[in-house]
């Protein structure tokens, strides 16, 4: 069992997985989202710190929820957040399509089992080649 300091209130509780939050803050923090989310379905082209501001949430949780794919822009919205490895605009996740394309190739590359090694050709063995005896 491993007990922790919720991050949200101080309070210790069992921490299983996840975030280090207690129940009663994850709890809350379920609640904003929902709120966000009803939000963003009223004001589809809003940007993060309008959210933020609105609805009494950091941007840094509203990043977090857009790059776990629970929230994202929309198509026509010209807003979004980076990719984190060219930075290329994106409008959920955490890696645009090219990206996550070249690294999925990358994986299966380096998962693909080598060949076996070929043996090796079996020589013609001389007279020259075997083992001799001395007569004493």
């Amino acid at each position: 069992m491993d007990v922790r300091n919720c991050r949200g209130c101080g309070r210790l509780f069992n921490y299983l997985q996840g975030p280090h939050l207690c129940p009663a803050c994850m709890q809350k923090l379920e609640e904003k989202f929902s709120q966000v989310k009803d939000y963003l379905e009223d004001n589809p082209h809003a940007t993060i710190p309008e959210i933020a501001k609105d609805n009494d949430v950091s941007t840094r949780q509203i990043e977090q929820w857009v790059r776990e794919e629970r929230l994202y822009f929309s198509d026509d919205s010209p807003y979004g957040i980076g990719c984190e490895r060219c930075g290329k605009i994106i409008k959920t996740g955490r890696f645009c399509d090219s990206c996550r394309n070249d690294m999925a190739n990358t994986f299966q590359n380096a998962y693909q089992k080598k060949e076996a090694p070929k043996p090796k050709s079996s020589r013609v063995i001389s007279e020259r080649d075997k083992m001799r005896y001395l007569d004493r």
